[in-house]
């Protein structure tokens, strides 16, 4: 039984050092998933990857079906998620690159279907969502990217919009307002519907650039952020090769 899954966002549409084993397409209650399920074996350890905006990443941000995802992986056998999400550094301690490991969220997004508890319920769940990560798994990826020698930061709230499009200054400058470090488009709702679900989840963020009015870049191109994705992925490739061992 697999137990551990990977969810690969912008810049990460295969996973660098997988030996396939096989493709699984999972039917959900929920729709289609991104794509189907990569089975596979990374330094002899098996896992299972998901791109997130699909193979040819063409999903976007707003678009994606976040809960037939999840529910696909659970459903299988999945306990334990390490997403990979690409973002915008509003801290100046992030830099282009380099990795940070969150450990609080804010949602910003609407109009996203957040939630499996709301039809043919008996009673009204409630899902406590004080710590958003697994801790335990987080704590994994410190060690593993320290083992490493990995550029990364070991904690920060995550600030999740709505996309597709990038944000104004002035909106960043509310974030930053709000405690945020970081912001992408793609936190939630998995986080929360991972929670829902039982999953054991964290998340590696990649910072692809300073986001809008934190750089010096007077606008931020789709060249620049590419660059700095594959350094970045790079370094995620080592931390995966180094954490799920230890899984």
């Amino acid at each position: 039984m697999t137990e551990t899954a990977i969810i690969g966002g912008t810049g990460l549409t295969s996973l660098e050092g997988l030996e396939i084993v096989r493709r699984e397409v999972v039917n959900t209650p929920y729709g289609e998933p991104s794509g189907t399920l990569i089975h596979g074996e990374l330094k002899g350890h098996r896992v299972v990857f998901l791109p997130r905006h699909g193979s040819g990443h063409t999903i976007p941000p707003h678009k994606i079906n976040y809960r037939a995802n999840i529910w696909a992986l659970q459903s299988i056998g999945v306990d334990k998620v390490i997403a990979i999400n690409a973002v915008g550094g509003i801290d100046s301690g992030l830099k282009p690159g380099c990795l940070v490991f969150p450990d609080q969220i804010i949602d910003y997004t609407w109009s996203r279907t957040n939630t499996y508890f709301e039809e043919g319920l008996t009673n009204v769940v409630h899902v406590d969502f004080t710590h958003p990560y697994c801790e335990e798994l987080r704590r994994h990826l410190i060690r593993a990217a320290q083992s490493a020698g990995l550029d990364a930061v070991t904690s920060g709230t995550y600030a999740a919009t709505q996309g597709p499009r990038l944000e104004t200054a002035a909106e960043v400058d509310r974030l930053e307002r709000d405690g945020c470090h970081m912001v992408g488009m793609t936190g939630m709702p998995e986080a929360a519907l991972a929670r829902e679900q039982g999953l054991c989840y964290a998340t590696c963020a990649v910072v692809a650039n300073m986001a809008a009015g934190r750089g010096d870049e007077e606008i931020i191109s789709m060249e620049m952020i590419k660059q700095h994705l594959e350094t970045g992925m790079q370094r995620v490739c080592r931390l995966l090769e180094e954490v799920v061992p230890l899984l």
